[in-house]
């Protein structure tokens, strides 16, 4: 389907607005008020909920962006969402990696249990879902977008404008700093001993793992520490030979434990 084909003038010249707004997003509050602007008009929602991590570990993050009273990432555990949050991003990778939708006939989210009322008032009462993803092939580090509507369902139209707009979505949040709780819960079966591993460390890899585990890509770790983006990459191979692991999400889960 041509978007251009289904947007008049006035929509489209929107639309490129919508897309160069994208990029000047600073803060939390500068997103919300994005998406609950101009990009209610291409895609109409309540509630947005992005992940990211790797999905492969079990390592999400997410976060939710929405109006209605009790809707925050605080709200929320880790725990009470995530395992959701991998059925949507699993059928996404196993079906052509396509947008997709839900409907009311497919129990969104009826299955998950919220500790918090509100929160789970709200979620339980959306009828419909508009689903996304990125999929990370160079760092692991993939994305999950999704929508959620009262509506019954979401016009046909959704799917290959949420395509169009995924890159400057992405972009918008990439631009702003993780909260506090936005890191992720990681739910063991027994306590583990403390990975010795760890005291091979020298303080300078202990600080930029870190900066890793608050979601910083390398550029950002270098711009807090003064130093360049090559050195932190060279910092972190020799942290990944040190912990005996292969990537940024493996270190991660290790560096938590």
């Amino acid at each position: 389907m041509s978007l251009n084909k289904n947007l008049n003038d006035i929509e489209k010249s929107q639309l490129i607005e919508l897309m160069h707004e994208s990029l000047r997003i600073r803060s939390h509050f500068e997103l919300f008020l994005w998406m609950q602007g101009k990009l209610q008009v291409f895609l109409p929602h309540e509630i947005m909920i992005t992940a990211w991590g790797d999905f492969s570990l079990g390592v999400i993050y997410f976060n939710i962006v929405s109006p209605l009273p009790g809707i925050r990432s605080d709200k929320i555990a880790s725990h009470e969402i995530n395992q959701f949050l991998q059925n949507l991003f699993n059928y996404w990778l196993n079906h052509a990696k396509a947008p997709f939708t839900l409907a009311a006939a497919d129990n969104i989210l009826h299955d998950c249990e919220f500790s918090n009322k509100e929160s789970s008032y709200y979620l339980k009462n959306m009828k419909s879902a508009l689903v996304h993803a990125i999929k990370d092939h160079r760092g692991r580090h993939d994305c999950l977008y999704v929508l959620l509507s009262s509506n019954l369902s979401f016009p046909p139209a959704s799917r290959p404008m949420l395509e169009a707009l995924l890159p400057y979505i992405d972009s918008a949040l990439r631009q702003i700093e993780h909260l506090p709780e936005q890191q992720p819960t990681l739910i063991k079966a027994e306590p583990e001993p403390k990975d010795e591993s760890l005291n091979i460390l020298s303080g300078r890899e202990l600080e930029i793992m870190d900066w890793v585990t608050k979601g910083k890509t390398n550029q950002e770790i270098g711009m807090i520490l003064d130093i360049s983006a090559f050195t932190v990459k060279n910092h972190l191979q020799r942290i990944f030979k040190k912990l005996n692991v292969m990537n940024r999400a493996q270190a991660v889960a290790k560096f938590r434990k």
